[in-house]
């Protein structure tokens, strides 16, 4: 299961790179201004929904599970992103951001949650690329840490 993470990330990277920069700002404003659901694959894999609400800030909501265990633990959590685009390629942003995580398991967890990542937004289709890691600060009922890492595609309504 690793290696087959660490290689969709690798794809990922190289896809967001590799795809032509020729959406214009005025475009990536029209895909910003929507709401967006659909898939993250890592840890945890499920579902992700983000919605713009400027060209910079954006607000990522995920309901997951956790591979990592035998038990497949629920996973929920939301955080307020803040978008850099990249002069140069102006559909490719570097974000970053802070929220909150709840894992539902024997021993459920509740903690701070601090995502970073990249994004690619399509020009001419209402979808994003992105690939992201989250260290979290666990909070209850223990203090500890934990991280994600996860590769995803959501599609703007």
């Amino acid at each position: 299961m690793k290696k087959i993470l660490k290689s969709l990330a690798a794809v990922s990277l190289i896809l967001i790179f590799m795809l032509p920069a020729d959406a214009q700002a005025q475009l990536r404003q029209q895909v910003t201004k929507n709401f967006g659901i659909g898939a993250m694959f890592g840890e945890p894999t499920g579902v992700t929904v983000k919605v713009w609400s400027g060209n910079n800030v954006a607000f990522d909501v995920g309901g997951a599970w956790s591979l990592a265990s035998s038990d497949q633990d629920l996973h929920l959590h939301a955080s307020m992103l803040f978008h850099s685009w990249f002069n140069d390629r102006p559909n490719v942003a570097f974000y970053y951001g802070i929220g909150g995580r709840i894992l539902f398991a024997d021993d459920s967890k509740i903690g701070v949650r601090i995502p970073f990542g990249l994004t690619y937004v399509m020009g001419r289709l209402p979808l994003d690329l992105f690939v992201e890691v989250a260290p979290i600060l666990d909070l209850v009922p223990d203090t500890g840490f934990a991280g994600n890492g996860a590769v995803g595609a959501r599609i703007y309504f």
